[in-house]
């Protein structure tokens, strides 16, 4: 058994939670048991994670996507029924929205560039005045369509392309989840494919009018790699039992 507040101290620092804006309010959104042993990683907060989580005996959850976006108005509906069910099982809620988006080891940026066989080489899209993704180089060309294949492969999901672009591409821009936000920024910085994990209509327009390719992964499962690389450090550390609870959108 180790302190809840040991994990949390250690997490809070390891991911630099203070250092990005975010809607999120990261860290310890919801206290429960001051004793962890078991600790449940999944992407997102939902009645379902919760009682998987609470079914294997959990202590803790630590996930991407929290409870709090800025506040709680009314602890009504759904908001009420993931707090009671988080109550009832005396788990801890932890969450890493940003932070764990843009760490230089552990972050889903990073570890989708990886899936590659890429190594960060810049930083890459701003937010809110600092870099969250990053950008990587092949050492030789590639088709789209091959590097899509990979990403499909590793992620086990479908990946759309849409090659407004060159067709061989060098510089991969990585920004998981909605990243589209970066699409006039990869188009300064050269990139010449954009690895995200959704596209909205007013992103298809502006990457067709952009002329950059862009790869679209799911937001689900390019955002699973953070608490996935982020699980064995846990666990090392603090020597808890950790597993994974996979529960996909298909977005």
């Amino acid at each position: 058994m180790v302190a809840r507040d040991e994990i949390v101290a250690f997490l809070n620092e390891y991911l630099n939670i203070n250092a990005f804006p975010d809607k999120s309010k990261n860290g310890l959104q919801v206290e429960g048991k001051e004793e962890v042993e078991r600790i449940a990683f999944a992407v997102d907060t939902t009645l379902r994670t919760i009682k998987r989580a609470a079914r294997a005996k959990a202590d803790m959850m630590i996930v991407h996507h929290g409870m709090i976006w800025g506040g709680i108005d009314y602890v009504t509906g759904v908001t009420y029924r993931r707090l009671k069910a988080l109550f009832d099982a005396g788990i801890n809620l932890y969450v890493a929205h940003v932070p764990l988006d843009a760490h230089p080891e552990v972050g889903n940026n990073v570890q989708l560039l990886k899936l590659l066989g890429l190594e960060p080489k810049e930083p890459f899209g701003e937010y809110g005045g600092v870099t969250i993704g990053y950008i990587g180089e092949f050492e030789e060309t590639k088709p789209v369509e091959e590097v899509a294949q990979v990403l499909a492969e590793k992620l086990d999901t479908t990946v759309k392309t849409y090659e407004f672009g060159v067709r061989e591409i060098r510089r991969v821009g990585a920004i998981t989840g909605a990243g589209g936000f970066a699409l006039e920024e990869a188009k300064r910085k050269n990139v010449d494919l954009f690895v995200l994990g959704e596209f909205t209509h007013a992103n298809y327009l502006t990457a067709l009018d952009l002329g950059i390719s862009v790869a679209v992964a799911g937001h689900y499962k390019t955002e699973t790699l953070g608490v996935k690389a982020l699980m064995p450090l846990v666990k090392e550390k603090f020597d808890v039992e950790v597993f994974f609870i996979d529960e996909p959108t298909g977005l």
